[in-house]
């Protein structure tokens, strides 16, 4: 994936971000999922008062993808507003495996620093 693709999944992630409801955590997170066909899928995670039914920015852009027919992927861009980059939590990882590979690249950037992001991969 060329430097420019990893940037533009970045700033779509770090717009989606923006769109977050976190008044509990204050922890806003966007994600920007690529599918195979080169359709991007934007997601902020939205929390209510009761944690367990937060939905994280992860998984809303892959339920939103799913919802338009896309199953295959080719990288997830997130964006956080923390110390350190930002990971998906453990249901993130459990939904992101059940339709991707262990591949999968990740590019988890922090708003005070989104020209150097962590790359990995879901695997």
């Amino acid at each position: 994936m060329s430097p420019e693709l990893r940037q533009a999944l970045v700033r779509k992630a770090m717009a989606a971000r923006r769109q977050a409801y976190a008044p509990y955590s204050g922890f806003a997170v966007g994600a920007a999922l690529l599918a195979a066909d080169g359709r991007v899928f934007a997601g902020c995670n939205v929390e209510t008062a009761s944690f367990g039914l937060t939905l994280c920015a992860e998984r809303k852009a892959l339920t939103s993808a799913v919802a338009a027919g896309r199953r295959r992927f080719q990288a997830l861009a997130l964006a956080a507003d923390a110390g350190t980059a930002p990971m998906p939590c453990g249901a993130c990882l459990q939904v992101l495996a059940e339709f991707c590979g262990p591949g999968l690249p990740i590019i988890a950037a922090w708003t005070r620093d989104p020209a150097h992001p962590v790359l990995t991969t879901l695997g």
